[in-house]
């Protein structure tokens, strides 16, 4: 699969930051220039260090969530992030 900025930004949503850095990583090799990577990887260099753990909690909560208001919730906290 080609790595594209519309894919990293799904993993992202999602609370998968360490993948969507590898991709925009991958990005980045292939054109240095290409700012919504360079921004996203400044972005997520920070965050990734330190919320590890609540990327793993809320991608675990993401899979189980099943009624409304959990998934109000998650909304709340991708909106926070």
């Amino acid at each position: 699969m080609k790595n594209t900025i519309t894919e990293a930004s799904i993993y992202e949503a999602q609370g998968l930051k360490q993948e969507a850095l590898e991709i925009y990583k991958n990005i980045l090799k292939k054109d240095p220039n290409n700012q919504n990577a360079i921004d996203a990887i400044r972005r997520l260099s920070g965050f990734r260090s330190k919320h590890e753990d609540l990327n793993i909690q809320m991608l675990d909560f993401f899979i189980k969530m099943k009624s409304e208001k959990e998934i109000s919730e998650f909304k709340r906290w991708l909106i926070r992030i």
